[in-house]
């Protein structure tokens, strides 16, 4: 696609959970490095002193591996980091930050601004009540010196006054007026730089060529633009991905929607699942089919296929997905995945047997106890709840003592249901020995049940049964 070595990040703040939205963006850009052989990287930007947490970025970083979006360079679960240009924690980076700064303040393309928040709220309100834009002034922008008695509260970049365009990648060509913005605060202090400055400087010190993110930061990218160009640095190109929205329409929230990858994890949604939703997430591929495997998803990927209207985040179509691709799994990787959500110590191969069955019944693997509570422990019952509508006590008896007896002569069930119920009737003998082996009215039917159960359990649940009745 380029000349140029293609290289993309994800940048998230460790102030919370693996959000969707983040996910997402993280996904954007994974499959646009790997379709085109490029490099992703994962950066902390963790300047956040009070809120950014070691758990938080755990929890991140554990997420997307989770998904399956491994990255090429950036901090890894144990506390290293892999990659040539690191640190990839902000946190870290106030010596390359420092260097930037002083170069603007050498070369006045920065000032120091004394006036406080007080001031400031005052101008602020002048603006208001005259309707004028409400940006900063500037009366500090031409100082020769420090006002006597005073301290410098922030440093503020001299925004040029004029317009700034670039080619987004979604949406085709973005103009704003950088006069309406006033001298936009790049830094507290030296020690302390903001986020429209660290950023400008860790995607040019990090060679980062595509900038692939929300447009919640579409207002930022003007800023940056300006900033980059104050330092002499290119601009990396940049594409904004819509917002992901509740079915109101509304800005997706928890209050309507899990949001944390965490969450969808734990509720035993697969990633693979989770991974062809947030593809459709505001990206349409060039045909009707919506099933995708990853490899499938990197071959598909075109950035220009992405969307400009917020795409809106359908629990239903994740809960199909999930259905299909929980059928993708072989007998055996279903089982692996499922240890985690049946009872405490389920035999792997009870798992491979309800495999089949459990495949086409659950929406998500966290679903699998109670869907399936009857395998992993003895149903209980009454005794009343074993005979069939027009039967008695002494018939269901006499129909599980028949079905036994053949059981232990070896028989398969399903040949045994099948004579018996010939002379029977099917309802008189296959209503007990449900109830018998799954203690409900509506269940997979006995024939599926019993390969699962095995044998000996299949006996073991019929005596119980005779035993209740007696």
């Amino acid at each position: 696609m380029e000349d140029s070595p293609i290289r993309v990040r994800i940048a998230p703040s460790p102030t919370g959970l693996l959000h969707i939205g983040t996910a997402r963006a993280a996904l954007f850009n994974w499959l646009f490095a790997r379709k085109y052989g490029g490099a992703f990287v994962l950066r902390s930007e963790d300047t956040d002193r009070q809120r950014s947490l070691p758990e938080f970025e755990q929890d991140i970083l554990n997420g997307l591996l989770w998904l399956g979006i491994t990255w090429d360079e950036g901090p890894m679960p144990d506390g290293s980091e892999k990659g040539s240009y690191g640190p990839y924690r902000q946190s870290q980076r106030l010596a390359i930050y420092q260097k930037y700064i002083d170069k603007m303040l050498a070369e006045n393309k920065a000032y120091y601004c004394y006036c406080t928040q007080e001031e400031l709220e005052a101008e602020r309100k002048a603006q208001e009540e005259q309707g004028l834009p409400i940006r900063y002034s500037g009366k500090c922008a031409h100082l020769d010196a420090a006002p006597k008695g005073r301290l410098p509260q922030v440093i503020r970049m001299r925004t040029p006054l004029e317009k700034v365009s670039f080619k987004d990648l979604v949406r085709g060509t973005v103009e704003f007026d950088l006069s309406l913005f006033g001298d936009l605060v790049i830094a507290k202090s030296r020690e302390e730089v903001l986020y429209n400055f660290a950023v400008v400087v860790d995607d040019y010190e990090m060679k980062i060529s595509h900038v692939i993110r929300g447009e919640d930061h579409i207002s930022n990218t003007p800023k940056q633009i300006a900033l980059a160009k104050l330092l002499g640095l290119p601009s990396p190109k940049f594409a904004h991905l819509p917002l992901i929205l509740n079915q109101d329409r509304s800005k997706l929230s928890k209050r309507t929607n899990k949001v944390s990858a965490t969450e969808y994890r734990a509720a035993g949604y697969l990633p693979s699942a989770m991974v062809n939703f947030l593809a459709l997430l505001g990206w349409h591929p060039s045909g009707n089919k919506e099933v995708f495997t990853v490899d499938e998803l990197i071959h598909e990927f075109d950035i220009s296929r992405v969307q400009k209207g917020g795409a809106v985040f359908n629990q239903e179509k994740l809960d199909w997905l999930n259905r299909e691709h929980l059928r993708l799994l072989t007998d055996e990787q279903f089982a692996s995945l499922a240890q985690d959500f049946a009872p405490a110590g389920t035999d792997i191969q009870t798992l491979i047997a309800l495999a089949p069955l459990a495949k086409q019944k659950l929406k998500t693997l966290g679903g699998i106890t109670s869907e399936f509570q009857f395998i992993f422990s003895l149903p209980r019952y009454d005794a009343q709840m074993l005979v069939w509508k027009d039967g008695s006590v002494e018939d269901t008896i006499r129909i599980l003592r028949q079905v036994l007896e053949k059981l232990e002569a070896g028989l398969p069930l399903a040949d045994i249901l099948e004579y018996e119920s010939k002379e029977r009737g099917r309802g008189a003998v296959y209503w007990p020995v449900r109830v018998a082996l799954t203690g409900m009215k509506v269940s997979p039917s006995p024939q599926e049940v019993a390969p699962i159960l095995g044998n000996d359990e299949c006996k073991k649940r019929i005596k119980y049964a005779i035993k209740i009745l007696e």
